[in-house]
């Protein structure tokens, strides 16, 4: 079994499959990151993130299939260093770090408020994970796209230097 398969396997155990989300499922819209981002050429690390982005929660879906204390078995199934990507994702203080990220490249924690600067990898990582994330929202759920394309058009031309070529591509094909 692969660790892409053991992460599927806690998400379902975790109850992802029930959970509703724009556009379908929790587990479905969690599939689609991955394979979105596989398909976009990004790292084995950064698509295995795409399949577990959201396990604590969001700033923007408050809805956690791990606590806090469980960080271990996610690092264990995935590697810490997918485990950190993901946390970072999860405890993004978004009304914080969002606007200006591309100047500070600071991201702020929810849970802890600390603050963290990424180097240039972690950077992209984050920002092409947030981005491919908003856009399949948008992609599956209409009226997401409908009540909040201005700000993420906003967001991607803030975030452009950020994002990998791909993903940028991306951002064009969905929003035009």
């Amino acid at each position: 079994m692969t660790d892409a398969d053991r992460v599927a396997e806690l998400l379902r155990a975790r109850g992802a499959e029930a959970i509703d989300h724009p556009g379908g499922t929790l587990c479905a819209h969690l599939e689609r990151v991955q394979h979105k981002l596989a398909d976009l050429g990004a790292s084995r690390r950064l698509q295995l993130a795409g399949r577990a982005h959201a396990v604590y929660g969001t700033d923007g879906f408050d809805v956690a299939l791990l606590t806090l204390d469980e960080r271990p078995l996610l690092a264990d199934i995935a590697g810490e260093d997918v485990e950190r990507l993901v946390y970072r994702y999860g405890a993004c203080d978004r009304s914080r770090t969002w606007h200006g990220l591309a100047e500070t490249r600071q991201v702020w924690d929810r849970f802890t408020g600390a603050c963290e600067a990424l180097d240039a990898e972690d950077l992209r990582d984050f920002a092409d994970l947030s981005i491919v994330n908003e856009l399949d929202i948008a992609e599956h759920a209409p009226e997401f796209l409908a009540q909040h394309s201005d700000f993420i058009r906003r967001l991607t031309a803030e975030w452009a230097p950020l994002l990998s070529p791909s993903v940028a591509d991306e951002v064009r094909r969905v929003l035009g």
